[in-house]
């Protein structure tokens, strides 16, 4: 597992996983977590059942569909109907708040007295949609008052877009053009520059990560433009008992 390299306070447990360590086949090699990519059910029940061990509750499980729904973790049953959603966020200790990714940006958020924690999934489309604004404005605190990791996503040398996903930025917010280098008749999109620009509108300053790429990182993360049919990562986030 890679655990999130911030200044959360100590009770905030945070990580994202990695693809080796389970048991998993070809082309799902190995820890994946993912029930809807076409895997073996009980190799991916047992990836999930050996990540439980490590955890202080069941994760709440989302049906992520790019939207920029963030859910009540307070209210929602993680052993009941899976919620339609992109984000969860929770005030409950042991209450574990998790997304899946694949290339698209895991955002894990926290206050800083450690009282609230959310994890969201934001590709292209959250962001362009706001997912990251739905997100923070969920939060019982100033926007100055959180902090951000930015988990494994596609990097900014990999991820290439067309003119369609520029303008969706572009017609909302103008500077986001920086954020997108023309290659011929294509562009590469860095989405952690997206992400931070978004957060610094909010005032959010204590913005952490963005260091990987899922894409060209093979050994330790599942990419789904670089293989297609691939396995999913889960970031998680939760607040631990005192």
């Amino acid at each position: 597992m890679i655990a999130a390299n911030w200044q959360a306070p100590p009770h905030i447990k945070a990580f994202t996983t990695i693809r080796d360590g389970g048991a998993s086949g070809t082309p799902f090699v190995s820890n994946n977590f993912g029930q809807h990519v076409g895997d073996n059910p009980a190799a991916v029940a047992a990836n999930r059942a050996l990540l439980r061990q490590q955890l202080p509750s069941e994760p709440l499980w989302l049906e992520q569909v790019h939207s920029t729904i963030i859910v009540n973790g307070d209210k929602a049953n993680s052993t009941a109907v899976i919620p339609t959603a992109d984000g969860a966020i929770t005030q409950m200790a042991n209450r574990v708040m998790a997304v899946m990714t694949a290339d698209c940006l895991p955002l894990l958020i926290c206050d800083r007295r450690g009282q609230q924690v959310a994890a969201v999934h934001a590709g292209w489309r959250g962001l362009a949609n706001g997912i990251i604004e739905q997100s923070v404005a969920k939060f019982n605190v100033a926007p100055q008052d959180l902090m951000v990791w930015l988990g494994p996503a596609i990097g900014a040398n990999a991820f290439e877009v067309g003119q369609d996903v520029v303008d969706c930025f572009v017609k909302q917010r103008p500077q986001d053009l920086e954020c997108f280098t023309r290659v011929g008749e294509k562009y590469l999109a860095n989405l952690y520059q997206l992400a931070r620009a978004r957060l610094a509108d909010l005032g959010i300053k204590q913005v952490s990560g963005g260091d990987y790429c899922t894409y060209t990182q093979q050994e330790l993360f599942f990419s789904y433009r670089r293989d297609g049919q691939t396995g999913r990562m889960v970031s998680l986030i939760w607040i631990e008992s005192i």
